[in-house]
């Protein structure tokens, strides 16, 4: 991303404008892992500069892969090249309509040539492992309800007033209409990023002109994490749907929040105790402790894995749960177990 951050440090308007466009369009394909190549980081370059047009960078990008066709399934650098310059230009356009079909439609822009199912309502059933939910994954609306439960959504935030809201329940109830809208999953594959699209323009329509559309740009999979969180519930285990990251997404969104977005900090395995037995610990966000006191037969390398530290800092923190006296290992590392000792 810091390929254009000179474009915003010389301030001049135009390039300052379309250089976070470009920001957002290649942020936004992080949600899928995806990474654009430098072709297009350059193309992108000469579109800021103002010597092409972005139809004339989408006509590049597919000229590129006419002579470069990728040589495996798995190489999806020609899709993240393509839905970046796609994306730039719609942030660029300054036109939009509130309904099931703008939606359709921005699915069906982003990814024509590159899904056969572009702009069209799943007719299967889909699960998705996910790492925020230790494999499980989000129930999704049934294929036989998509379109109904669609137009049902959007009509009944047609007929919501945001009259006298304060700022706090403008940001709650559109975390609750957009996270409601992304669980449909009406599409196969790229909901996630029509759903930005959509967000981000839908946002403009409501009056928020000046959106801090970085955030989409370096924290794209926290918002999708933060959709996942926002429709997953595991009531046996503990765990409960909640909106509270989506909301602080969109707090740092709109109203210029400084909230520390941590992928981490959503992960299930750090959300899985009530609040009587957190008041019991030290120091409640000392999440490997938790999972000790969880599963004592968890190992260094499990906590690791789930919280995404790595190991050496949870060895470090093993270690002074020892000398705290918290924590004690009983037997080897292999077979052993650990004893909750404070």
């Amino acid at each position: 991303m810091e390929n254009f951050d000179e474009y915003l440090r010389q301030g001049e308007p135009n390039k300052v404008e379309k250089a976070k466009v470009w920001k957002t369009a290649i942020g936004l394909q992080q949600v899928d892992g995806l990474k654009p190549s430098e072709y297009l980081i350059e193309t992108a370059k000469q579109n800021i500069e103002g010597d092409i047009t972005i139809d004339e960078v989408k006509k590049r990008i597919e000229s590129y892969y006419q002579q470069h066709p990728t040589k495996s399934d798995e190489d999806r650098t020609e899709e993240a090249d393509k839905v970046s310059a796609r994306i730039a230009e719609m942030l660029s356009e300054q036109t939009f309509t509130f309904s099931p079909a703008e939606y359709l439609n921005i699915h069906r822009r982003l990814f024509t040539g590159i899904y056969k199912f572009a702009g069209k309502i799943r007719d299967y059933n889909i699960t998705k492992k996910e790492w925020v939910l230790n494999g499980e994954t989000v129930l999704y609306a049934s294929a036989d309800s998509l379109k109904s439960t669609l137009e049902y959504d959007f009509e009944q935030e047609k007929k919501y007033s945001y009259k006298g809201l304060s700022e706090q329940e403008i940001i709650e109830h559109i975390a609750r209409f957009i996270s409601n809208l992304w669980q449909i999953h009406i599409f196969g594959e790229g909901n996630t990023r029509t759903t930005a699209i959509f967000l981000i323009k839908y946002l403009r329509k409501l009056g928020f002109k000046n959106v801090n559309n970085d955030l989409f740009a370096n924290y794209s999979w926290y918002f999708r994490n933060a959709l996942v969180r926002a429709n997953y519930e595991d009531l046996l285990k503990g765990i409960y749907r909640t909106e509270k990251f989506l909301i602080l997404f969109l707090s740092n969104l709109l109203l210029k929040g400084n909230y520390m977005l941590k992928n981490r900090e959503m992960h299930i395995l750090a959300d899985t105790v009530n609040d009587t037995v957190k008041q019991q610990i030290d120091t409640a966000n000392d999440t490997v402790f938790l999972l000790i006191k969880q599963n004592n037969k968890i190992t260094a390398n499990e906590i690791s894995e789930g919280l995404k530290l790595s190991l050496s800092t949870v060895k470090r923190k093993i270690k002074e749960l020892k000398n705290n006296g918290k924590i004690e290992r009983i037997g080897s590392d292999k077979t052993g177990y650990w004893k909750i000792t404070e």
